[in-house]
């Protein structure tokens, strides 16, 4: 499983795989204005850093945009879970279930195990949990166990769910208030390890075999041969040429190619200190009351934080590049949370809260009538679409499924366009860091490094040896080390202070916490001077 391109515990990156502020520079300035690539795409976040690396793997020259970062968008705001459908199997979207299992494994067993690792979730049976309710709940797991099993996926890598006693349940959720608990359930998911390193893992492997990974780069109009783009460090316009032009820019598709209309969702989640709920070794399925298949999710991170989360509420106007948290929202996770709870979480506790539109795809008439159906409801199917100028667009779907959504829109492109490349590889192309759990385990380097880097985690472990204070924390409670900063700047791609707090760490969930970090993050960008 170990990725051709890095042997496990090497002290450097994969070859190949470095993205620096000067390969963008030599790479933009060969990209505008020279001769046509295969495949130009629009976004890079998880689903277009995964049309670059479906489209490379195949052979095909690439050139991939964005006029932010790596994960600037939805994908850095995820409940950082690798669903495998059980919701979808309640809507009865079976195809959607099977498809999100199916991924699931891949990830988990194949492209990125360094980064998913099963994830243990209680949902407490609670006096405002029905005998039928959770019946239902158990149904629902013995089921999803079943799309385990159809996606082949090993019992060694997810566990079977079973029933627990009211003292098991307390002993994996200490938090739950004790008044009425009859049990438990417990189940098992993929978890990320963060979103916005999987999307850096995914554009680094994609530029490994050749792809241009190109940030700051925006683009303002696109056409079936290319785009006119603009560099949003330097303000400089111009044009590249390519022989396909996939959009893959999630919430704002529907902005650079005529007829696409989306209808955002807004996924809110808050962050707690993990002192405030004490020790949790699992995470929390808390139901929400008068609904038969919602949940509030509480989800541990093992970085001193809890995500509690999320809403699924339309967005209408403009798209912000960073979505607002309503108070609304906070209030409505803190009173389910309250429902089950023995430990009280006031509005103070919430240090920080952050909030994803999900893209998804707005299939109503434009001269319908009635109601529109929530958010919710929506199917969470992909859709990948050829305008007329033979732009193709990928929208929808969600981020468990970016590399199926990805091969699905090469196809099309190879298609619509005649472009000479076979089928898609990435199934068993291992992500940068990629190694099978036994060999992750024996890497000479710290837990924590080894669960964000994978194979790579001796390398930037290695930088302390060069000046031993960047092994020293960023912030006092957090694990982030200073050499991870550095090796951001070095290798990763990150141009500026924003970049390291936010997307190559997550520091800067929390406010506070993003102010103390920041000297740190500016001594780490005098890299760039050297």
């Amino acid at each position: 499983m170990t990725s051709p391109t890095s042997p496990v515990g090497a002290a450097h990156p994969a070859p190949g795989s470095s993205l620096t502020a000067a390969r963008r520079a030599r790479e933009l300035a060969r990209t505008v204005g020279g001769p046509p690539v295969d495949v130009l795409v629009v976004g890079l976040g998880a689903t277009g850093a995964g049309v670059a690396l479906d489209a490379a793997a195949r052979g095909l020259t690439v050139a991939a945009v964005d006029a932010h970062d790596l994960a600037f968008g939805t994908s850095r705001w995820s409940s950082k879970l690798i669903h495998g459908g059980l919701r979808y199997l309640a809507s009865a979207q079976l195809d959607v279930a099977h498809e999100s299992a199916v991924e699931r494994g891949v990830l988990m067993e194949r492209t990125a195990p360094h980064l998913v690792r099963a994830q243990p979730f209680v949902l407490p049976l609670t006096p405002l949990v029905s005998r039928g309710q959770g019946a239902l709940a158990w149904a629902g797991f013995r089921a999803g166990d079943g799309l385990r099993l159809a996606a082949r996926t090993a019992r060694a890598t997810l566990p079977a769910p079973r029933r627990l006693s009211a003292v098991e349940t307390r002993h994996l959720a200490p938090a739950l208030r004790p008044t009425g608990l009859r049990g438990g359930l417990l189940s098992w998911d993929g978890r990320l390890t963060d979103d916005a390193r999987l999307v850096t893992a995914v554009a680094r492997t994609a530029a490994a075999r050749g792809a241009r990974i190109l940030t700051r780069v925006r683009a303002l109009e696109l056409t079936g041969s290319g785009a006119r783009i603009r560099d949003e460090l330097t303000g400089e316009e111009g044009e590249i040429r390519a022989r396909a032009v996939i959009n893959a820019s999630g919430v704002w598709a529907g902005g650079l190619v005529d007829g696409i209309r989306i209808r955002p969702s807004r996924g809110t989640h808050l962050v707690l200190r993990s002192e405030r709920l004490g020790p949790l070794p699992a995470g929390l399925h808390v139901p929400v009351p008068g609904e038969t298949n919602r949940f509030v999710l509480v989800l541990p991170q093992g970085d001193g934080r809890v995500y509690v989360g999320l809403t699924d509420e339309p967005v209408d106007g403009d798209v912000p590049d960073v979505p607002e948290v309503p108070e609304t929202d906070i209030g409505f996770l803190l009173d389910v949370l309250g429902t089950a709870l023995d430990v009280p979480v006031h509005r103070d506790d919430v240090v920080g809260a952050f909030a994803g539109l999900r893209p998804l795809l707005d299939t109503t008439p434009e001269t319908g009538s009635g109601a529109a159906p929530r958010t919710a409801d929506i199917s969470r199917r992909h859709a990948v679409l050829t305008s007329p100028e033979g732009v193709t667009t990928v929208v929808g779907g969600k981020l468990t499924t970016y590399r199926r959504m990805a091969e699905d829109a090469v196809d099309s492109a190879v298609a619509t366009h005649r472009l000479g490349a076979g089928p898609s590889p990435t199934a068993s192309v291992p992500l940068v860091g990629a190694a099978p759990p036994h060999r992750l385990a024996a890497l000479p380097a710290p837990r924590h490094l080894v669960r964000r880097y994978g194979s790579e985690a001796p390398a930037v472990h290695a930088l302390g040896a060069e000046n031993p204070d960047l092994r020293e924390p960023v912030l006092e409670g957090h694990p982030v080390t200073r050499a991870e900063l550095v090796w951001a700047v070095r290798h990763e791609g990150a141009l500026d202070e924003a970049d390291l707090l936010d997307r190559r760490t997550r520091i800067g969930l929390v406010p506070d916490d993003r102010a103390m970090a920041l000297t740190a993050a500016r001594e780490a960008m005098g890299e760039l001077a050297v």
